[in-house]
Formats: C-alpha cells, sequence, structure tokens
C-alpha cells in the first residue's frame, strides 16, 4: 500500500512481464481504478507503432491521467565505429496533462511509486504532461541521454 492507499492488480505484473521477458507486446496502458487499484486498460501488440501508444494514452479524454509502458527499440552508433546496435529500453511513463483535475493528478502521482516498485528493471521514468514531453523524439532524447557514449 502506498500513500495513495493504491495497489497493483496482478495483471500488470504479468503483462509487464510478458513484456520485459517474452516481448509479447510492445506496450501497455495502466490506469486506477475505483481510486483503489492500478489495472490494465490496453495492451499493444508487438508491431504497433509509437503513435498507437500515443493515442491509447489519451484516449481517456484530456481530464484523464494514465501509466503507460513502452519497449522502445532504435539504433546506437558506438563513437569511433561505424557499427550501430539495436538497442531496447523499456521506459515507464506517467502521462498527467495539465487539463486534468487536480484531484486526479495528485492520485496518479502519488500512485507512481507502487507501480514503480512493481515493475522492477524498468530503465526510465519519464513524466509528461503534453504531447511535446510524451513525444517520440522527446522519449528517445532522454533514453539515448542514459546511453554510454
Amino acid at each position: 500500500m502506498e500513500a495513495s492507499g493504491v495497489t497493483v492488480s496482478d495483471a500488470c505484473k504479468t503483462t509487464y512481464e510478458e513484456i520485459k521477458k517474452d516481448k509479447k507486446h510492445r506496450y501497455v496502458i495502466f490506469y486506477i481504478k475505483d481510486e483503489r487499484q492500478i489495472d490494465v486498460e490496453v495492451i499493444g501488440a508487438r508491431d504497433e507503432e509509437y503513435d498507437a501508444f500515443l493515442q491509447n494514452l489519451q484516449a481517456g479524454g484530456a481530464g484523464e491521467c494514465r501509466y503507460g509502458l513502452y519497449d522502445f527499440e532504435y539504433m546506437h552508433q558506438c563513437q569511433g565505429t561505424s557499427e550501430s546496435s539495436k538497442k531496447q529500453k523499456l521506459f515507464l511513463m506517467s502521462w498527467c496533462p495539465d487539463t486534468a483535475k487536480v484531484k486526479k493528478k495528485m492520485l496518479y502521482s502519488s500512485s507512481f511509486d507502487a507501480l514503480k516498485k512493481s515493475l522492477v528493471g524498468v530503465q526510465k521514468y519519464i513524466q509528461a504532461t503534453d504531447l511535446s514531453e510524451a513525444s517520440q523524439e522527446a522519449v528517445e532524447e532522454k533514453l539515448r541521454a542514459t546511453d554510454r557514449q
């Protein structure tokens, strides 16, 4: 139990493992159900693009917050070599648009830690309040910043 009293459902942990270990899905969207439990809302197929992730993240409307976990792939070029390797990083995003109600934003921000603790092995946490922070470019920049040069 976290400060907000919100728990994390087993489905969240199971789906996370399916993405992390088995590479079964590309992403998952989580929401807080009845202000009590974080649960799975949408699971994205492995071949879905980042745009679909963003659409599902915002599907609740301008007044809603969500969490999203995405298995992000990009090419990384090691310095001093012409070789590039494919990198995969899991990130967990807290999506709380400025247009969401204060109470909702507080619930989602106070419950983010509960989700972080449950999903072990996420490489990056991102808090986004608008599309410029949630865009593929912004996310890739944040993930690349964690690469060894």
